[in-house]
């Protein structure tokens, strides 16, 4: 069988004996799950034992592009890390933009499996068809723009992915970084190639396109698409004008952006960490993802330096909730995150949770080993940014493995704000109710790009649904979820969805591939997605209560700001939730699995 848009070819690299092999890609799998995060998912669980640990030979890394990474639609260019977790031991698939993904597309190929572990730090090379593995130990402990350095000099106009000292010292936050400073960021996937001694991976394309089905109702649909993502207030204005840190200030007046380790949720410094402060005083340019018209990168100055800026997350995650309202200094911390590789939401995140610890007396002043974890310390965040990166010192290498770990250590399991020992973004899930619910049901843990209530709840798209109820949120969640299994899959970034509606997924795989979905089916591809992913999760030893949140968010009321007496009702949601999804006790019953083709 046949699908346009795809090149038909994997990429196979044993790490332990060097061999390398094309493979033909299965169209059928590809048709049935369309690309990316679900081709990669269905691929990894074919190929490993979800028990295995996933930091050993065992495990395997799947690098796949979407069914429309390289198509001439917007923001077509994403690509996927399909592994296990190290830091929740369930399913890991981190996204990320730039040209990476794209250029792998060019190159002939849809994917790469890694497997096994070399034995000396390696990198591999993709000249179109021309692959080869060489010796990375000269690279082995350079940062991450270093390293990207030293291979763009040697392979001109290409595009390099690659892990800092956070990856290759294992830490289970770490990241993998591609065009400076683009990230696939969460649930450590950066520590599963350490743990393969695979330092990089460089591409080169002589080619810029990818054939389609039909490439005149492609084209039309692009304009379509474009001009609505252009007349959009979030993604034609607010995006372009301020980044993602257009919602600091939007999820503050909720009373719904968590301070100081989810202890209040409301601040009157915002305003000093905003979009229209780093705008106003420090932004120096604008980054566009391959094929993106929205272009909500910022670039900012480092000691003359032009860097890549701080997203929201990161924003919410050194300022409010680590007390530094000081965008310079944040500027700092995200710098080194992208430089040692590591993920600038759990990594901050972490160092809230042992701020709170040494606010309690849990960790000791000898144990900081003079740089106390003090809330609102500005010099803190950015040494235990570095310490963590490198697994500096006996309390660095403990907060690298993230908070859960480290809390449970301090006997404050509690003070963790996780969910699958991943950490949660930047959202208060007692003054949003639906994004609440998303968090404890996502498949990879604490995350919010998995089923991005924040949409309806606060930014009215497609409609505008009260925050704090819990009325028709189940069903919402679900529909979020299985559309962003699609977008993913496509190969397109999520925040297309603002603009876009799921006829416009549809017109756009249609075109592209050749396929015959309608809204229905996209959707019911995007469920059976979830619903795999959740399978994997069981099989790998999940169980029901892992679907959950924080004991803080469900027990503890909202102490200050516009939200104030809210809290979570995760166990009223959570029953029509499984409901809605045909599952019972947070797993798929034999009928769901039937009627989605995955018995």
């Amino acid at each position: 069988m046949s699908i346009t848009s795809y090149n038909g070819k994997i990429l196979r690299v044993n790490l332990s004996n060097g061999e390398i092999k094309n493979e033909v890609l299965d169209m059928k799998l590809a048709e049935k799950f369309i690309g990316a995060r679900g081709l990669g998912t269905k691929m990894l669980m074919n190929e490993i034992n979800p028990t295995i640990d996933a930091l050993s030979k065992e495990n395997k890394l799947i690098m796949m592009t979407g069914a429309l990474t390289g198509a001439s639609v917007p923001t077509g260019g994403r690509y996927v890390v399909v592994t296990k977790s190290p830091l929740t031991g369930m399913i890991a698939c981190s996204n990320s933009g730039g040209e990476w993904g794209a250029k792998l597309k060019y190159s002939g190929f849809d994917g790469i499996i890694f497997e096994g572990a070399s034995d000396s730090p390696v990198y591999l090379v993709i000249e179109d068809e021309y692959v080869e593995l060489k010796a990375a130990d000269k690279l082995w402990g350079k940062t991450s723009t270093e390293t990207e350095k030293i291979l763009k000099e040697i392979y001109t106009n290409s595009s390099v992915l690659n892990i800092g000292p956070g990856g290759e010292t294992k830490s289970l936050m770490a990241a993998v970084i591609n065009d400076g400073d683009r990230a696939a960021g969460r649930s450590g996937v950066g520590a599963v190639m350490g743990s393969k001694n695979l330092k990089a991976i460089v591409v080169k394309s002589s080619r810029n396109s990818i054939p389609v089905s039909d490439s005149n109702a492609l084209k039309n649909e692009m304009l379509v698409a474009m001009k609505k993502i252009k007349e959009d207030g979030v993604t034609g204005t607010g995006l372009p004008t301020y980044g993602t840190a257009v919602l600091v200030n939007i999820i503050n007046e909720t009373g719904s952006f968590p301070v100081k380790n989810w202890q209040g949720s409301y601040s009157n410094q915002v305003e000093n960490i905003s979009g229209e402060t780093m705008t106003e005083k420090y932004l120096k340019g604008t980054y566009h993802c391959h094929r993106c018209p929205i272009g909500c990168g910022r670039v900012v100055e480092r000691n003359g330096e032009k860097i890549g800026g701080p997203e929201y997350e990161t924003l919410w995650a050194y300022g409010g909730n680590c007390g530094v309202y000081d965008l310079p200094t944040i500027n700092e911390a995200n710098f080194w995150c992208n430089e040692l590789g590591i993920d600038a939401i759990s990594v901050p995140c972490t160092i809230a949770s042992a701020m709170e610890l040494y606010e309690k007396g849990a960790i000791t002043d000898e144990e900081c080993e003079g740089i106390p974890l003090k809330f609102g310390d500005k010099k803190t965040i950015v040494e235990w940014t570095k310490r963590i990166g490198y697994g500096q010192g006996k309390l660095g290498k403990l907060m690298a493995q993230g908070s859960q770990r480290l809390c449970e250590k301090y006997g404050y399991p509690e003070l963790s704000m996780s969910v699958k020992k991943q950490e949660l973004p930047a959202y208060d899930a007692r003054g949003i109710q639906g994004i609440g619910l998303n968090y404890a049901t996502s498949n990879r843990g604490g995350c919010h790009v998995r089923g991005y209530m924040i949409s309806p709840e606060v930014l009215a798209h497609p409609q505008l649904l009260d925050r704090t109820t819990i009325e028709g949120k189940a069903q919402w969640t679900k529909i979020f979820q299985d559309l962003t299994a699609v977008i993913d899959s496509m190969g397109m970034c999520l925040f297309t969805s603002f603009a876009l509606n799921i006829d416009d997924y549809v017109n756009f795989i249609n075109a592209g591939t050749g396929t015959n979905h309608t809204a229905e089916s996209l959707l019911e591809t995007g469920e059976r997605i979830y619903n795999l992913e959740r399978l994997f999760n069981q099989q790998a030893g999940m169980k029901a209560e892992d679907d959950r949140l924080p004991k803080r968010l469900i027990e503890e009321s909202i102490s200050n700001g516009p939200s104030i007496g809210q809290k979570s009702h995760l166990d009223k949601m959570l029953p029509e939730y499984y409901t809605a999804r045909g599952w019972v006790d947070a797993f798929p019953t034999k009928e769901t699995l039937i009627r989605l083709g995955l018995d």
